[in-house]
């Protein structure tokens, strides 16, 4: 069994909630809440510039020129995102220059962000491409799902359609060929750090989501300043 195929076995029921998650339920039969979508769409656009960081972190540790080359347009591509979302999303849902600059990240964000930069900067490169692989995959196959189940005319088909799409699913792919190739190469403690660093930011993955439909901000803390 390689690495993917074990440790997605070993995290499918993680998977499989967060696939149930309300937020995602509702997204693909057009229900979500306005509200709810703004506030995924501002902390995604916090949390992609963070995830580029990271994967230009990754890009130096990599072993070959390949992955060299992989995650290094991985980050430029992770940044444009980023700047679509100002440009598009942004716009067609209301939300201003100044409500993104104006609203911090969250608590899930912050500790998704925090976890990947560092791990990214302590972590060997095999244990930081496990902690970047979450966000390739399970976007993936939330994506593919919520696209399969999307009804038609969906206020949120633009954004259903970027993670479903082929270019994406082909990106996800060739990062698990990369994890797998230098997995077969690693000693048992860094595979289950491996382990370890996948299935927090699997844990992570679900955080954000269920922390976007209930609009989760810091408890209240916001108040105290």
């Amino acid at each position: 069994m390689t690495f993917s195929q074990e440790v997605w076995q070993n995290n499918l029921a993680l998977y499989e909630a967060t696939l149930n998650l309300p937020f995602n339920q509702q997204l693909a039969n057009g229900t979500l809440d306005k509200e709810a979508f703004c506030h995924y769409v501002i902390q995604d656009a916090h949390y992609l510039l963070a995830y580029g960081k990271a994967l230009a972190i990754c890009s130096a540790k990599a072993y070959d020129s390949d992955a060299v080359i992989f995650f290094a347009k991985a980050t430029e591509t992770a940044i444009v995102v980023e700047r679509l979302l100002h440009n598009g999303f942004m716009q067609e849902f209301g939300i201003s220059k100044q409500d993104f600059e104006n609203t911090p990240l969250t608590l899930a964000c912050h500790h998704y962000t925090s976890y990947l930069q560092a791990t990214a900067w302590s972590e060997s490169y095999p244990v930081v491409l496990a902690s970047l692989l979450p966000c390739y995959w399970i976007y993936a196959q939330v994506g593919k799902d919520i696209f399969d189940k999307s009804v038609p005319n969906n206020p949120y088909q633009a954004w259903i359609d970027t993670y479903a799409g082929e270019e994406f699913q082909q990106a996800v792919a060739q990062v698990l060929t990369i994890i797998d190739k230098v997995a077969d190469t690693c000693d048992e403690l860094t595979l289950q750090k491996m382990h370890e660093a996948y299935t927090t930011s699997a844990k992570l993955e679900w955080l954000f989501w269920d922390s976007a439909f209930e609009k989760r901000q810091w408890l209240g803390l916001d108040k105290l300043t």
